[in-house]
Formats: structure tokens, sequence, C-alpha cells
């Protein structure tokens, strides 16, 4: 029991020390140092093969031949391989790729933040049924459904047109799945009280839930974009004139040719200029992507 008369029992208790009042050990400086020496390094190795190909698509093939080094002969830099590649059908091939990947992009985001709001914030029946069936095509390899996909692409006269790329890349599972996750964080309260301002349900979507789930819609618009612009095997099984190929296919063509095996800084040009459009997006969407992968980190 306390004694009231006891004057010890108004001392306040002992208080820690903050931690940065703390003696620091001598050795963090050095092995920080040491860690940022180490990423420095790991760094360079990474980029050293891109700053190879940026050298290498501005030098000649005899240049490259004498010494494949990324230090030698840069006092030689020439844009031959540039003006050559404008001689080929690059400019078409590259305006296809960007055509179909910025296509399917929109319309795969806004397809999936519609089914990703609809599964979230509405409870039907057979709801449960639906999302086991979809998560079991996410099962099956993109392999299997091959046969069955040209044949419908056949009896549909899609064979060597855009929309045999165009429609069946526009639905993705995962998509509906990750936008589904995203719009469950969108309060129910907020949705609510714009219902009763008269919202429709187009408006709710595309005004209060779409702008909340920005972070996510920015890394699935990169990822999307970055995986229709490196697609290759449904497009090189779909697109049979040449006018009609995609920088993967056209690139993967040019390198079973004789007179390009050769000239391997003319390939280094028509890759370097493919990279462009990805690093833009990357650069404009950076910021929210970042935001987004860091969100689903901590929410698990």
């Amino acid at each position: 029991m306390i004694d009231p008369q006891d004057p010890s029992r108004f001392s306040k208790p002992a208080v820690p020390l903050p931690r940065s009042s703390r003696r620091k050990s001598p050795h963090r400086p050095v092995a920080s140092i040491l860690f940022h020496i180490a990423l420095t390094l790991l760094a360079i190795v990474f980029l050293m093969p891109l700053f190879w190909m940026i050298t290498a698509a501005f030098k000649k093939a005899r240049d490259l031949i004498d010494s494949p080094l990324p230090f030698s002969h840069l006092n030689h830099l020439t844009l031959d391989n540039m003006r050559q590649l404008a001689d080929l059908d690059y400019p078409r091939w590259f305006v296809n790729s960007l055509f179909l990947a910025s296509a399917i992009t929109v319309l795969v985001v806004l397809l999936s933040s519609l089914g990703g709001f609809a599964l979230a914030k509405y409870r039907f029946r057979g709801q449960k049924v639906i999302l086991l069936v979809m998560f079991a095509t996410m099962l099956l390899p993109v392999q299997v459904i091959l046969p069955s996909e040209y044949e419908l692409m056949f009896h549909f006269h899609w064979i060597d047109t855009f929309a045999s790329i165009l429609i069946p890349s526009s639905v993705s599972v995962f998509g509906l799945f990750l936008f589904r996750a995203a719009m469950q964080q969108v309060p129910d309260e907020l949705l609510q009280c714009a219902r009763i301002d008269g919202a429709s349900e187009l408006r709710l979507w595309w005004q209060f839930a779409l702008p909340l789930t920005r972070p996510m819609t920015a890394a699935f618009t990169l990822i999307s974009f970055l995986t229709n612009w490196n697609a290759f095997l449904w497009p090189q099984i779909m697109l049979q004139d040449q006018a009609k190929y995609t920088l993967p296919i056209a690139l993967a063509s040019l390198v079973g040719l004789p007179q390009y095996q050769s000239n391997p800084g003319l390939l280094m040009a028509a890759t370097l200029l493919g990279v462009l459009p990805v690093v833009v997006l990357f650069f404009v969407l950076q910021k929210d992507f970042v935001s987004g992968l860091a969100t689903g980190a901590f929410k698990g």
C-alpha cells in the first residue's frame, strides 16, 4: 500500500534517454560506407550491358569487330545505324507496337478497374463461384489455350489483323483481382454519400473510386504496357504480313538474316529505340508506381 505521507510518491518515473542521445558504435559509419560501395559496384555491373548497348548502337560494324569493349572507339560514333533502320520498315514496326501496347493498356486498365470495382463493392448471387472460376483460369498455362484461341480467331476471320491481338489481350484476370483488392480500400460511406447526392454508378467509379486507387492504377498501367510491348508468342502466331509486325517479331526476324548478323550495331540501335517508350513511361509514372508497390507491400 502506498503511504500518503511518503514524498517519493510524487517523484517522476525514470524516462529512458532518446535513441539519438545514446552512444553510437564507431563501426557503424564504416559499415555504412562499405555497404554503399558494394551497392555502387553492383549498380555498375548491372548498368554495364545497357551502356554497351547504347555505345554499340552508334558504332560501325568494323569498330565493334575490332574491339567490342564499350569504352573503345568512342571518338568514331556515327548515326549510320539509325539511317539504316529508317531505310528498313522499322518506323512502321515501331508504330504498330506503340499502337497495340497503348490501346491494349487503356482497354485493360479500364475494364479491370470496372470489374474490380463491381467485385469489391457489389454483392450478388454466384460471386464466390465467379471468383473461383477466375482464379482457376490463372492456373492454366497460356500455351494450353492457344489452339482453341487460334480456332476462335479463325472463325471470326481475324487472322492477320490487329483485332486478334487487341481483343483477347483486353481482359486480364490478374488485373481484376488487383483492382478488386485496391477498390476494397475505398470507403463505402463515401460512395453512399455520393449516391445520396445523385451520382450514378459510373460516376462513382470514375470520380471517386479510380482517383483513390491512383498508385495501383499507375503500377498496373506500367506492368500492362511493358507486357504488351514485349509480347512475342501470340502476335507471331496471328500476324503474317510483314508490314503488321511488332518490334519483337521484327527484331527476331532480323537476327536470323545473315546480312544483319555481321552488323550487331544495327540490332543494338533497333533495341535501343525499342527501350525508349518503356523508359519514358516509367519516369512519367515513377512516383505513383513506387507508391503503389509500397502500398501493396504494407497491406500485405
